[in-house]
């Protein structure tokens, strides 16, 4: 932490943790529980008995000492900020588990490259190449994701494409991108909004300082909102990220966030006409890499039609199964790019008159470690062995489900299967033990000279039969019940999954 304002505090036991660049982000919570954010392997869990509440709570003083705040009950949440840390305490008063802290680091440099977000599987390089036309053409970009996705780092990658002349201004309410230490000879302003300077206000200046390109770290508010609408619809071009499930969503996502009664259908069709390019990206454990993953998920251009109707075209897909579905860029944005002396052919990515190519993610990987000479290892496949010796557990009548099993449904035989069906089609008859010991009940009245008397209940022995009469009545019971006989409903989608047994039923 070279140059840093918390140079002068001391982190003890996190020094090793500050000190690894594959860590991101450390979390302390629950009287003693530390988690960290890695590049590499995404969250994971670490053991130091020595890293304690009371550690914390020193920590937070040092930290509101270096900055000159108050950090008590009464002022229970501290931020603080440097060029390579931000971190964050809630005191136990509000977090009433323990003091809860999280140290992000925020290097100023950039960790993506070509080769690395390739070499990675992190994108194609057909569809990195587009992306990098797309930022020579000014087009307008926001970029999607959920927490720790990697948005911020994408940003940056995206911006050092920028041409060398071309000014920058960054406006954050949390400083994460240093592109203005990142590239010290180049004209960028960096701009810091706080409880004095609001997005508003920071955009006011910016427009007076004449920039091209716009970066707001994070549209999360309602006022970050109107400056991403006020900046593009001004003419200048915009680089930043929102959380959302998907890039197709992005204008929903930000009507969403503006909180007013404003008219949808004009609010998403104003957005379509001044956004050119949606980027979703997604962090998640790879079982076929065997590690934490990165990488871009969709991309979509936005555009308006000439019945002003917001349409979106889906560029690039990429699906769990390493499925990739690719689309040429609509003629709008081929257009707006134009404008800007990036000329890309109509068949962009080389897809034909279908307009549409299927990739494997896998064989792409394979294309692109043999174009630089490099042995792929990347992906993991199963021993097929292991899958052998996997135990599989029959389902049985007393346990249809398999619930004390492994959850393993083993396919039925097709003798299991017409054995099946036969006990379905057999219906079900009422047992003589049924019939010949009764449960009490009211028994029927019968019709005497038009008027209704009830019958004596008869006293029954249980060491003799029942008397006549009230086998007379049950036997008429029984017997109009089988003057309407039930067919029996076969689900054969249960009877594949073999569940036997009388599964029969009534509709």
């Amino acid at each position: 932490m070279l140059n840093s304002i918390f140079d002068q505090m001391e982190f003890g036991p996190l020094e090793e943790f500050l000190a690894d660049d594959d860590i991101t982000d450390i979390s302390y919570s629950n009287g003693g529980q530390i988690w960290l954010k890695t590049l590499s392997s995404g969250m994971k869990q670490v053991k130091r008995p020595e890293v304690n509440n009371s550690f914390m709570e020193k920590l937070a003083f040092q930290c509101s000492n270096v900055m000159g705040k108050t950090f008590n009950m009464a002022h229970p949440f501290l931020d603080a900020e440097s060029a390579e840390l931000r971190m964050n305490f809630v005191h136990d008063s509000i977090a009433t588990n323990g003091i809860a802290v999280l140290i992000r680091k925020t290097p100023a440099k950039i960790r993506l490259n070509k080769d690395k977000l390739l070499d990675e599987q992190y994108i194609t390089e057909q569809l990195h190449d587009f992306l990098i036309k797309c930022v020579e053409g000014h087009a307008n970009i926001l970029i999607a994701g959920e927490t720790g996705s990697g948005k911020t780092e994408l940003v940056k990658y995206l911006a050092s494409k920028t041409k060398y002349d071309e000014k920058i201004i960054t406006i954050e309410d949390t400083l994460e991108l240093h592109l203005d230490k990142i590239f010290p000879e180049r004209d960028i302003v960096a701009m810091k909004t706080n409880n004095i300077a609001s997005y508003t206000e920071a955009l006011v200046a910016c427009m007076r300082q004449n920039p091209i390109w716009i970066l707001l770290s994070e549209v999360r508010s309602a006022e970050a909102v109107l400056a991403v609408r006020n900046s593009i619809s001004s003419g200048h071009h915009i680089l930043s990220t929102i959380h959302a499930d998907n890039a197709a969503n992005i204008p929903l996502r930000l009507y969403s966030l503006l909180e007013s009664s404003q008219d949808i259908d004009q609010f998403v069709t104003s957005f379509h006409r001044y956004i050119q390019v949606g980027i979703y990206v997604k962090g998640y454990f790879s079982k076929a890499l065997n590690r934490f993953q990165r990488e871009i998920i969709e991309v979509c251009d936005f555009y308006v039609d000439k019945d002003n109707k917001a349409c979106v075209n889906e560029i690039y897909q990429k699906g769990m199964d390493g499925k990739i579905i690719l689309h040429n860029p609509s003629q709008h944005l081929l257009d707006y790019l134009a404008i800007s002396n990036v000329v890309l052919p109509d068949d962009t990515f080389k897809l034909g008159e279908k307009g549409e190519g299927i990739q494997n993610s896998i064989e792409e990987a394979k294309k692109y470690d043999e174009k630089i000479g490099k042995e792929f290892t990347g992906y993991r496949t199963e021993d097929p062995k292991e899958e052998e010796q996997k135990p599989t557990v029959q389902n049985s009548k007393d346990d249809q489900f398999n619930m004390n099993g492994d959850n393993t449904i083993q396919e039925a035989s097709q003798e299991q299967v017409e054995q099946a069906k036969k006990e379905a089609e057999q219906p079900s008859v009422p047992t003589p033990q049924a019939v010949a010991t009764p449960k009490p009940v009211e028994m029927p009245q019968v019709q005497t000279q038009g008027q209704a008397t009830p019958m004596p209940t008869p006293q029954v022995v249980p060491t003799q039969p029942v008397v006549q009469p009230q086998q007379q009545v049950q036997v008429q019971t029984v017997q109009a019940v089988q003057t309407t006989p039930v067919q029996p409903v076969i689900n054969s989608n249960i009877i594949n999954n073999d569940i036997t047994g009388n599964i029969g039923g009534t509709v």
